[in-house]
């Protein structure tokens, strides 16, 4: 074999390095910087699954603005924070009869009353209505106005009569929801000075105030739990009859007032603060009254 010259064996030797950059003494080849496209893809995944679950989870609806359609995205916060603590009140008021906190239930249902009504004036005075808004305050209000006031009524003292007991805590319940469904779909349809049965704050604040009276006063006699049953099954069927309650809708308060008038108020809630319970109870009891009363006193007056 014919040797090779030096020539030949560093030629070879390039060729190998070349070959084997892995090994000793090779030349590596220049490395430029490239982008991690694995953490780029990974971060415009987050960006556009955030991006989806905002899109996916808005709100829109229809509006109408000037006269003509929108679809407007979004909630109103301030009206839709007072639903949600008139919600937070109905629940705790569940929470504190389960745990046989009465007084403290009964005033809690008593607040949400104060916050529903809050959430409503607040919206039509800042001009932020919206189909959310009703809908949500509906949800809260069966919360706050129909399953509360049953469930602390019931672990009160209706559990002690047995099956009747929870049997009228579901027909009160039944009578609140369907109470506020037909009320949904009566909005605009029928005169605002009246409701056309007894409204479910209302009913809700006469069973919270029998049940805060009497279990103030130790009244546990089985003809307390007898007349709770009344009352709470009264405040069912009331609520799905036809009979109108005035509803105060229309009642001016920018016009100017007789100074009674403010004496009165401040009388009023001096008797309330002397013993709450109580008034509240005599109060609400009355409004209830008022219903079934004048219906009579109509149909007994000579039709001219």
């Amino acid at each position: 074999m014919k040797p090779m010259t030096q020539d030949a064996r560093d030629q070879d030797h390039s060729s190998f390095d070349q070959s084997n950059p892995g090994q000793p003494g090779a030349a590596q080849p220049e490395k430029t910087e490239q982008p991690d496209s694995a953490d780029h893809s990974e971060a415009g995944g987050n960006e556009d699954l955030a991006a989806a679950f905002l899109r996916e989870t808005e709100v829109v609806e229809e509006a109408v603005e000037n006269g003509k359609k929108i679809r407007r995205k979004g909630i109103y916060l301030l009206p839709n924070l007072f639903t949600t603590s008139a919600l937070f009140a109905g629940f705790f008021a569940v929470v504190a009869g389960i745990n046989g906190e009465f007084t403290s239930a009964a005033v809690a249902i008593f607040i949400a009353m104060v916050l529903d009504g809050l959430d409503g004036r607040v919206a039509r005075m800042t001009n932020t209505q919206s189909e959310f808004g009703a809908e949500y305050d509906s949800l809260s209000d069966m919360i706050s106005f129909g399953m509360a006031p049953a469930l602390v009524a019931f672990t009160w003292i209706l559990q002690d009569i047995g099956k009747t007991g929870w049997v009228v805590a579901f027909l009160y319940v039944a009578c609140a929801a369907l109470r506020l469904a037909r009320f949904n779909v009566q909005i605009g349809s029928v005169d605002k000075k009246w409701f056309i049965g007894l409204p479910s704050p209302s009913a809700a604040a006469l069973v919270a105030a029998s049940v805060w009276t009497f279990h103030s006063f130790d009244a546990d006699a089985f003809g307390f739990k007898l007349l709770m049953l009344v009352v709470v099954a009264a405040a069912g069927v009331l609520m799905v009859s036809n009979i109108r309650y005035y509803s105060f809708k229309d009642l001016d308060f920018k016009k100017p007032v007789p100074f009674v008038v403010l004496l009165a108020i401040v009388l009023a809630f001096v008797l309330i603060s002397v013993e709450p319970s109580v008034m509240l109870l005599l109060l609400f009891g009355t409004y209830v009254a008022s219903g079934p009363v004048l219906a009579v006193m109509r149909k007994a007056k000579p039709k001219s």
